[in-house]
């Protein structure tokens, strides 16, 4: 069903983590990095409930988590901010087809990114050549409450100076349909099957959603 109103989509909100980016081996190996300077056991890639932390939450939370009940917890959480990410690019892959996307997009809608990363978003799109198409990076470091709270998503539209029904958020969490749905923004699944307005497989697909609500904006052939 198509959320209600007669106004076009004028934004797409992306998650950073395993919607533009697969990061999931630089996240495993950042985290790793903080575990193994302190001589904690290594983290268990087997652990279902682990990965999903180490991939959905910000590295406070994280690490709050890694760390309960031990007092070098604001030590660990200096020492990952003080961790150039940059060393975890080779790490990194763009999902297919996503700068062919935002390319299609720009200009045409708003295009920011909401992420519970906290200091290294903005590198990211610098070293991928992506920082000229987003017009709001909006991270963990930037709010009181991170995801799932819809504080984030509420920022960006406040920026914006929209309505949440003029807004997609792309997302692939848990915590992304949550934010999603308190700050009563459609929600885009992506490659995940968790409720909302729609799901995608492909990125050129939201080109297609987008279309149905303003002519003119076409999907990739």
């Amino acid at each position: 069903m198509m959320p209600r109103g007669t106004s076009n989509y004028t934004t797409v909100i992306y998650d950073c983590d395993g919607v533009m980016f697969e990061s999931f081996e630089a996240n495993f190996a950042f985290y790793s990095k903080v575990i193994d300077r302190f001589g904690k056991p290594p983290l268990d890639r087997n652990s279902a409930e682990t990965m999903r932390l180490l991939h959905t939450y910000s590295s406070k939370d994280v690490l709050a988590k890694l760390f309960a009940d031990d007092p070098r917890e604001q030590a660990a959480l200096s020492f990952a901010a003080s961790i150039d990410y940059r060393e975890l690019l080779p790490f990194m892959h763009l999902e297919e087809a996503f700068v062919e996307t935002v390319q299609a997009l720009h200009n045409r809608v708003n295009l920011a990114v909401c992420t519970n990363r906290s200091n290294s978003m903005e590198m990211l799109l610098e070293d991928f050549g992506l920082t000229s198409y987003f017009g709001y990076v909006m991270t963990a470091a930037k709010v009181k409450n991170p995801k799932p709270h819809p504080e984030p998503l509420l920022k960006i539209l406040e920026y914006f100076r929209i309505s949440p029904g003029e807004a997609l958020f792309v997302g692939d969490s848990e915590l992304d349909q949550r934010s999603a749905e308190s700050a009563g923004v459609p929600f885009v699944a992506y490659k995940t099957n968790l409720p909302g307005f729609a799901r995608i497989d492909h990125h050129s697909e939201i080109l297609k959603l987008i279309e149905t609500r303003n002519p003119g904006v076409n999907a990739l052939a």
